[in-house]
């Protein structure tokens, strides 16, 4: 007997009995809705968490932090320090796509009445490209003036030193990084002495143009929200300018209180060209005598709690598509019971047993199959409804996003899965049926 007579004949036999192959569908689509909606609920965690971590920075970057703030130790040895040697051979690690120096230092803000003391980061302009701008560009390649790129939550901490600032007020204060001049002090040493002695005279202010400002409004958070930003060689120009010979507050000196003839990093970033690689870059780094720290150290024990409750989620899931095989093999037994007769005629026709067991097997499947199916569309119609409610995904782990999340594997799984459970609940039933014997079964009413 050809597949397609078998399977006309299946479907005539589903079509006849319609409530109750209505009710043992309708099993199937509870059971796969269940899997499907549960599994989703997990994978949108997972990328949910995944989106949090990359917020912070990449997933295939190290930062690396040395001794930017120490002197001698007690054994007289010198600090381990990140120098544009140390760079170069960071550079010839394996794995390593490129390194990018960081170089902070400590300024003071002022724009009218307004002021606040921050970090001044300088970073190459391939790092500079990475950050969001909503306003304004990046300097130039090879522009040897000072340009900041502002956080956008720096504003906050900008106060006129009476009425205080975002916090003290509820109000931001009135600071234009785009429309007007922004007055930096660059040797704070000076600028606090002076404060404390009246005769100490104050040190010099420069007029710093703005570059942009980071895409976000000031609760909006991010890696780049709270820095202020510019490019290290210009800030690096800048520096030696304003210090000459003498040493530059935040950089280390030698025993003599002298001033390196070079700059020390306070860090820096090192890009691996693949997240598999970072163990082992940053394994390089930590032997080299650094700090190394990852996203993906956080990421992987982030994704292995999320694997632990998708699975627990997908468990509680399949109990329903478990409680629909056991409908799905008693609706084929009653068949066998209510076809007894049919079956005996085809045996004494000489049909193959294995077509009368592939003809309970079909409509096992188009059980599952049709269950499958309607429940995947109802999934997505539950899956549409919770991420409706946003605030959930961002109540739970602190970032904004769908909470469910379907990918095109799992519709796919979960049919197949749902053809499987209704093939597998019906081959047992389709053996007793190939068993019976022929006489009993044309004798049978």
């Amino acid at each position: 007997m050809r597949f397609i007579d078998l399977l006309a004949m299946s479907m005539n036999n589903l079509r006849r009995r319609k409530l109750r192959t209505a009710l043992t569908v309708l099993g199937v689509v509870i059971g796969t809705a269940s899997i499907v909606v549960m599994m989703s609920l997990g994978i949108g965690l997972r990328e949910l968490n995944r989106e949090l971590i990359e917020s912070f920075g990449s997933l295939t970057a190290v930062e690396v932090r040395g001794d930017y703030y120490y002197g001698y130790g007690e054994d007289n040895t010198e600090p381990n320090y990140l120098t544009d040697e140390v760079i170069r051979q960071m550079e010839q690690i394996p794995y390593v796509e490129s390194v990018y120096p960081m170089l902070e230092t400590r300024v003071m803000l002022i724009q009218g009445k307004y002021s606040t003391d921050t970090n001044l980061i300088g970073a190459p302009l391939e790092y500079l490209k990475d950050i969001p701008l909503g306003q304004g560009s990046l300097p130039d390649p090879g522009e040897k003036e000072v340009k900041l790129i502002y956080g956008n939550s720096v504003i906050q901490w900008f106060s006129d030193g009476r009425r205080g600032g975002y916090w003290e007020t509820g109000e931001l204060p009135d600071v234009d990084f785009m429309g007007k001049p922004m007055f930096v002090i660059f040797d704070m040493d000076k600028y606090y002495q002076s404060m404390g002695d009246p005769s100490t005279k104050a040190p010099k202010k420069y007029l710093i143009n703005t570059a942009g400002v980071v895409e976000g409004d000031v609760r909006s958070g991010g890696s780049y929200s709270y820095s202020v930003y510019t490019e290290l060689e210009a800030l690096k120009t800048q520096l030696k300018r304003i210090f000459r010979k003498n040493p530059i507050p935040g950089q280390p000196t030698n025993k003599k209180g002298k001033a390196y003839p070079y700059f020390v990093y306070s860090s820096c970033v090192v890009n691996v060209d693949k997240m598999d690689h970072v163990s082992v870059v940053q394994e390089q780094l930590s032997d080299m005598g650094f700090q190394a720290y990852s996203s993906s150290e956080w990421m992987e024990q982030t994704q292995k709690q999320s694997m632990m409750i998708q699975a627990v989620l997908g468990g509680i899931g399949a109990i329903s598509l478990f409680v629909a095989a056991i409908g799905i093999a008693n609706t084929m037994m009653m068949s066998i019971y209510e076809r007894t007769k049919e079956i005996g005629v085809i045996k004494v026709l000489g049909c193959d047993m294995g077509a009368i067991r592939n003809m309970f097997l079909i409509e096992s499947g188009c059980i599952g199959l049709l269950g499958g199916l309607i429940g995947i569309i109802f999934s997505y119609g539950v899956s549409f409804a919770m991420n409706r409610f946003q605030s959930i995904g961002e109540m739970m782990v602190g970032v904004a996003g769908d909470i469910s999340r379907i990918p095109p594997w799992l519709s796919l799984a979960a049919v197949g899965f749902a053809i499987l459970v209704g093939m597998v609940a019906g081959f047992f039933p389709a053996m007793r049926a190939m068993r019976l014997s022929p006489l009993a079964a044309i004798r049978n009413e």
